[in-house]
Parts: structure tokens; C-alpha cells; sequence
């Protein structure tokens, strides 16, 4: 393997980047079991998440100051979406739903990358995307309606399932998004003003969170969770996920978050006993088909 390879280099950083999302899954699941507030949660990891960066950026983001000023707007936009929007969402819904049931609706973001670079025309599309994109919404379908015709009809879902799909949205429009990038900043530098500007959108939403009366327990527990949700999901996997991306272009990385489900299914069923059911199994086979049609603009695009 010769990692001077763009793609080779590019797959290190985002088979890992999938593997420490796969654990933020579990650790949020945990999370919740233990009573921690998502929106408290999530305020605390990203406003720890700055602190840590900044003695490592503050030189290229004084030096860059105007690059960041001309680009704002999108990085508020990318803020919003990574950190606020997603993260917040997929900690609360992993309140009410599986760990296994937000891995499967999150691994369709790829073929969402799909849809939203074509609807911004960001990236060409085709026939076997547009395809592979229905096939994966089918899927979701199947898990959030667990496979069941009267739910659907009724309007009757899992909170959490709901909450797992924006995520979903919120994600692969980020992903796709991050190809606009089109400043000098280092991928440091970008992480560190994409999770300030999503921080900033937090802070009405912790303090609105704390009134109502989700306060956070200081306890060992606590700060185990969120070691994790910093260091790792929050700083490495967002810099390895800039890097790849950058290196390769959002549509071949966002196949590599078809890994997520593999490593987090794997932790589930071992840590919280989570077992696979029917519609997890029917949701899978039409999300694995569009991903598998949806791969084919690889090779004919």
C-alpha cells in the first residue's frame, strides 16, 4: 500500500474517522441510560472540543482572520449543521431508539451525499444514483415504520427514529457542503471554526435546555463520556473526515460510513445486549442495494 496514494492515504482517515463515530453511537447510548442531558451533552463536548484546538490554531486563524470573514456564512452553515443540528439529534434519539436503528438510518448518508451534490450540482450524478438514493429512503422506511403498513398510515414513529433521520439530513448535507469549501485554512484550522460557529448556535439551546430542568450530575461517569466524545468522535474523526473528503471528494468518502454500522451493530449486541429484529434485517437489504447501485457512478460516471 502506498500510502503517497491519495485514495490509500484518504481510506486510513476515514475507515478510522467511521470507526470513532461508530463508538460515539455507544458511548451516547450509555449516555442516555445514565441520565445525561443530550443538549447538555453535546454543549459541553464541542465547547471542550474548542478549548482543546485553540492552542493549536489561534496562530493561522489571527493570520487568516479574513479568509474566515469572507467565508462565514458557510462556515455558520457548516457549524449548524455538524455540530448543533446533528449531534444534538442523534443524542437525543438515541434516548428513545436502538443503537443498531440509528447505525442503519445513519448509513444511508452516503447515497443522501448523493442526492444533495446533485441538487446543488456540486458533484454529477446519474441513473444508478438517483436509483441507489430510493432504494436506501425505502430502507428507512422499513425501520422507522418497522416494517409495519399501519404505522406509516397512522403516523405513528419512534421519536427517536424521527430524530435519527434529521440527523441523517444534517449530516449529508454537511458532507456535501464541505466540498464548497474552497478557503486556504489547514484542516485544523477549518474543524476549529466550523465547531465555534456551531457552538455559537448551541448556547440559546443549552441555556433554554438548563431551564427546563436538564441539569448535568459533575460526576466520574460524566467526564468518562465526554473524554470520549471530544478526543475522538469530536476532534479526530471531524479532522481525518476534512482530510479524506479534501483528498477524494464527498461521494467516494461517504462510502466509507457504510463501515458504521458494522463496527457499532458489533458493540451493541456486545455491551447493551442489542439484538438485530426483522425490520433492522428488511431496512438493511434495500439500504445495502442502494448503496450497491448507487456505487456503480465509481465505475460508469
Amino acid at each position: 500500500m502506498k500510502l503517497n496514494n491519495p485514495f490509500y492515504l484518504a481510506s486510513i482517515y476515514l475507515v478510522l474517522a467511521s470507526l470513532f463515530w461508530a463508538g460515539n453511537f455507544v458511548v451516547g447510548k450509555a449516555a442516555s441510560i445514565i441520565d445525561i442531558p443530550p443538549i447538555s451533552l453535546n454543549f459541553y463536548r464541542w465547547f471542550s472540543a474548542c478549548l482543546v484546538l485553540l492552542p493549536f490554531t489561534y496562530k493561522e486563524l489571527i493570520n487568516k482572520r479574513r479568509v474566515i470573514f469572507d467565508n462565514i456564512f458557510l462556515f455558520s452553515i457548516l457549524g449548524f449543521l455538524a455540530v448543533t443540528v446533528f449531534n444534538s439529534a442523534l443524542f437525543y434519539s438515541l434516548r428513545h431508539t436502538q443503537v443498531i436503528t440509528g447505525l442503519l438510518m445513519i448509513s444511508t448518508v452516503p447515497v443522501m451525499i448523493i442526492l444533495f451534490s446533485s441538487l446543488l450540482k456540486i458533484e454529477k450524478t446519474n441513473l444508478f444514483q438517483i436509483t441507489g438514493v430510493f432504494l436506501s429512503l425505502a430502507g428507512v422506511m422499513f425501520i422507522i415504520t418497522k416494517a409495519d403498513l399501519n404505522n406509516l398510515i397512522n403516523l405513528t414513529f419512534n421519536r427517536g427514529d424521527i430524530f435519527a433521520l434529521i440527523a441523517m439530513f444534517a449530516w449529508s448535507l454537511y458532507s456535501t457542503l464541505l466540498k464548497k469549501r474552497k478557503s486556504d485554512l489547514s484542516p485544523i484550522a477549518t474543524l476549529q471554526v466550523v465547531i465555534t460557529c456551531g457552538v455559537f448556535f448551541l448556547i440559546p439551546m443549552y441555556y433554554m435546555d438548563y431551564k427546563l430542568g436538564s441539569v448535568i450530575k459533575f460526576e466520574t461517569s460524566f467526564f468518562l463520556v465526554l473524554f470520549y466524545v471530544v478526543l475522538f468522535p469530536g476532534i479526530i474523526s471531524f479532522l481525518f473526515w476534512i482530510k479524506g473528503v479534501t483528498l477524494i471528494g464527498a461521494n467516494r468518502s461517504g462510502v466509507f460510513l457504510h463501515l458504521m454500522p458494522i463496527f457499532g451493530a458489533m458493540m451493541a449486541m456486545f455491551i447493551f445486549n442489542e439484538k438485530i429484529l426483522f425490520y433492522h434485517f428488511l431496512g438493511a437489504i434495500f439500504i445495502i442495494a442502494g448503496i450497491t447501485v448507487s456505487n456503480k457512478k465509481i465505475q460508469n460516471a
